[in-house]
């Protein structure tokens, strides 16, 4: 299983507030994107801290014998612990006041697929002969108007709220953790990213530059299209091919 992941700035933002993260677990990959929120150097901190804090809990308590519930909701615990730590250091200090950050996490085996997310960091399945789709759920207000039957899917992409959260981690004391357990058979790509590139880029262009891209240039390159989409955002990609 081959492993690459990168992050840029963009073109418009003073700081970087996405993190990423990507560890082998013997043959098996677990990997982490968050893209924080907050004033100042918040949401750089809470994003950070998701990421330490899911490794660490996942760490401590993941082993080889774990079946595959049981891997999910290890998953679900990750982000629950670290939406403790990051709403707990918000509370000691007035300038991290409503910090927060999106988190999309995948633990891939030889056989299954487990993500977790919170926010509209996405994730992403790419199977071998063209078939090409969204797993995770953008928790933002487009969506939930969509949801609700209020707008259309095509007016999403352009709606002024697409970007506004309805759920992140850390924000409240509590925290609702969607997860898939995704079962596979043929050769698979998994891709993980911030709206950085998934809030500018279709997914359509996402998947010829997948498609058309050598693995060891496909973050360089997914990270291009997004600049030249005018690199309004962070963007942090993370690509795992079994």
């Amino acid at each position: 299983m081959r492993v690459i992941y990168g992050t840029d700035i963009g073109l418009k933002r003073e700081e970087n507030q996405d993190s990423v993260r990507c560890e082998y677990f013997g043959k098996n990959v677990l990997a982490v994107v968050c893209d924080g929120m907050g004033g100042e150097k918040a949401g750089r901190e809470a994003s950070t801290i998701a990421v330490e804090e899911f490794f660490l809990r996942f760490s401590q308590e993941y082993s080889e014998n774990l079946d595959d519930e049981e891997i999910s909701r290890l998953l679900k615990a990750s982000v629950v612990a670290s939406n403790t730590v990051i709403y707990n250091r918000a509370k000691l200090d007035f300038n991290n006041f409503g910090m927060g950050t999106t988190c999309v996490a995948v633990f891939i085996t030889d056989k299954t697929i487990f993500v977790a997310n919170v926010g509209d960091s996405r994730a992403y399945l790419v199977i071998e002969g063209g078939i090409f789709y969204q797993i995770t759920t953008d928790h933002n207000l487009a969506t939930e108007l969509y949801n609700q039957g209020r707008i259309t899917e095509e007016e999403i992409e352009n709606h002024p709220q697409k970007h506004m959260l309805v759920r992140a981690v850390g924000v409240e004391k509590t925290v609702d953790v969607d997860t898939f357990i995704i079962d596979y058979d043929d050769k698979v790509t998994l891709l993980l990213c911030s709206d950085g590139l998934s809030g500018y880029c279709t997914n359509d262009e996402i998947y010829e530059v997948i498609r058309n891209t050598d693995f060891e240039n496909v973050v360089d390159s997914l990270i291009n299209l997004a600049l030249s989409k005018g690199g309004n955002d962070n963007v942090t990609v993370a690509v795992i091919s079994e």
